[in-house]
């Protein structure tokens, strides 16, 4: 018989923590298929479990102290919060006791939690949660959406490396354009970070197409758009946004009218278009770069979203994708240095952008 997938649950993260972690992760461990560990403190899941009816099989609760609020500073959280929820969740994962693990806490907590314990890939300085864009835009992804604030050229060139890769293996992208989002698409537009990152991108190999704007996101101009995590953050949220405001306007200017006929369509195609602008961030995103499935989450996540993000950890076990991922992105990597290698040798004497971890 073959092994459950054991998802580890931060169950004290999030808004709605406990009451939905703890509903979501029940729901899950019923449908079959994961075992799931409950992580926090254990009087507030023993209430929530017997306001759900009961222990089902198959969920196990680990004991951890109080969450990690959003606004702690992360590093400093995690020194004087050493048994809190999302690190000891971490720590199964790395002592093998947990499959993957799942948090709607803290973002920069639930980051360096997992790089701390669960440790980086070969070749990579930060995690990166890629966003892929499909309900409009099918082959384009965003790249950070909100896991890094203070980025360096070389962290913009791993997380275009990486996001190569994401849409390759999962968009089935052939030759993916990477793109740096900027205020402009001349060459020496955007801050300095953004003019040495695109520096290093035109050397690295990929198949960079040099900058693009805000209006050219969901055109197709290009498949990996680079940004730092504030900048990917807020569009994430701005584009999430879009399709509730369509409604409102849509619905205030039919307001007083019979919604027959086009009204009624009209509508109907508006709800359409909410469920594409929001169906990406429903379950979170995989936190790429990291040695271990790590499924990070909206910090407003409901139960059923704590439901879709076990499926999508469970998923991403069973198709093995860190160990693929890592074959796939030491390749990349790889070409990326010999191509600034080669870029620095025929530029001697002159400072240079190379880092040599990525």
């Amino acid at each position: 018989m073959q092994r459950r997938i054991r998802i580890a649950v931060d169950a004290a993260g999030g808004d709605y923590s406990p009451a939905d972690s703890v509903k979501g992760a029940l729901k899950a461990a019923q449908r079959g298929g994961v075992e799931v560990i409950l992580v926090g403190p254990p009087d507030q899941i023993a209430l929530e479990i017997h306001r759900c009816g009961g222990l089902p099989e198959h969920v196990t609760v680990v004991q951890s102290r109080e969450g990690i609020r959003e606004g702690e500073s992360a590093t400093n959280a995690l020194r004087r919060k050493a048994l809190s929820s999302v690190s000891m969740a971490a720590k199964l994962v790395r002592d093998g006791k947990a499959d993957a693990m799942v948090s709607a806490g803290s973002t920069g907590a639930t980051s360096v939690s997992a790089m701390h314990f669960v440790g980086l890939m070969p070749g990579i300085g930060r995690p990166v949660v890629c966003v892929p864009l499909v309900g409009l835009a099918p082959e384009t992804i965003l790249v950070d959406g909100g896991a890094n604030v203070d980025c360096k050229p070389h962290h913009m060139l791993s997380f275009a490396a990486i996001g190569d890769v994401y849409a390759r293996r999962v968009l089935h992208v052939d030759k993916p354009k990477v793109a740096l989002l900027s205020t402009g698409t001349e060459r020496g537009k955007g801050s300095r970070v953004l003019k040495d990152s695109y520096s290093l991108l035109e050397r690295s190999g990929l198949n960079f197409v040099g900058n693009v704007e805000g209006f050219d996101v969901l055109t197709g101009k290009a498949n990996v758009i680079v940004c730092d995590g504030v900048v990917g953050n807020v569009l994430l949220k701005f584009y999430e946004s879009l399709g509730p405001c369509f409604t409102r306007w849509v619905t205030g200017r039919l307001k007083g009218r019979p919604l027959m006929g086009p009204g009624r369509r009209v509508l109907c195609q508006m709800s359409t278009f909410t469920r594409l602008t929001r169906a990406e961030s429903a379950g979170g995103g995989m936190l790429w770069g990291i040695n271990g499935v790590v499924q990070i989450m909206h910090g407003n996540s409901k139960a059923r979203h704590f439901e879709r993000a076990i499926a999508r950890a469970r998923q991403a076990v069973e198709a093995n994708v860190i160990a693929e991922l890592k074959d796939e992105l030491a390749t990349v990597l790889e070409r990326c240095q010999t191509s600034l290698e080669s870029a620095r040798a025929e530029s001697k004497g002159t400072q240079t952008l190379f880092a040599p971890s990525l």
